[in-house]
């Protein structure tokens, strides 16, 4: 009689023990789950370089005067972000003389990345993790498939024209951004709406970008 009872008490505690951590993983993947969404609603974390700052400050200025649709909030979180991986990347790609000359060198291998779409894709890639709600990433492209060609960041208010945003660019400058409204460019720049959904594309499927061979700014295909 005793070992029955000792017995079914076993089995008992064994249900009961599987239950218990039955339960323990539900709460571990719930709170896993929350913690992920906690994260992603959480604001990037980035540091501004003190040089910077007033200059990310007047361009959220810039970015709000858009449209009044604009959150405020949201544009100085693209400004700062902005200023903040540029400076990232300007630290990686250790650019060296001219934009041209640095082309010349990761043409030739001595260097992996530099080329100015190269640029675009790192930043455009960067500010899409900010998910805007209120401002919209476009890929600009000018002069496209000559040796003058380059690529930048055009932001716009949510549903406003191409031709009405700003431009952020890099590698004219040096690795150093460099804003302005698309109309006031020395360069006319085009959208490429195409381009910019294959670099979100294949960065989605974690799809690893080569450098293409190809001389000073040409590109292979778009």
């Amino acid at each position: 009689m005793w070992a029955d009872t000792h017995n079914g008490r076993c089995y008992l505690e064994q249900i009961l023990s599987m239950d218990t951590r039955i339960v323990a993983r539900i709460l571990a993947a719930v709170a896993i789950s929350i913690t992920a969404v906690a994260a992603e609603q959480q604001p990037a974390r980035f540091d501004v370089p003190a040089k910077d700052s007033a200059k990310a400050e007047e361009l959220a200025k810039q970015l709000a005067a858009l449209s009044p649709r604009v959150d405020p909030s949201e544009a100085k979180l693209l400004a700062d972000y902005a200023y903040a991986t540029v400076a990232q990347l300007r630290q990686e790609y250790r650019m060296f003389g001219t934009p041209i000359f640095n082309n010349f060198l990761v043409y030739h291998g001595l260097k992996k990345r530099g080329y100015c779409y190269q640029w675009t894709e790192d930043l455009l890639l960067a500010l899409d993790t900010l998910k805007l709600k209120t401002l919209e990433l476009h890929w600009g492209e000018a002069h496209a498939g000559t040796w003058m060609e380059n690529n930048c960041v055009v932001v716009t208010a949510k549903a406003q024209p191409f031709d009405r945003g700003m431009i952020l660019d890099c590698w004219r400058h040096f690795g150093h951004l460099r804003w302005n409204l698309v109309p006031s460019d020395e360069d006319r720049y085009y959208e490429n709406r195409k381009y910019a959904e294959m670099v979100r594309t294949r960065a989605a499927s974690k799809a690893r970008h080569g450098n293409d061979h190809v001389a000073f700014q040409t590109r292979v295909t778009k």
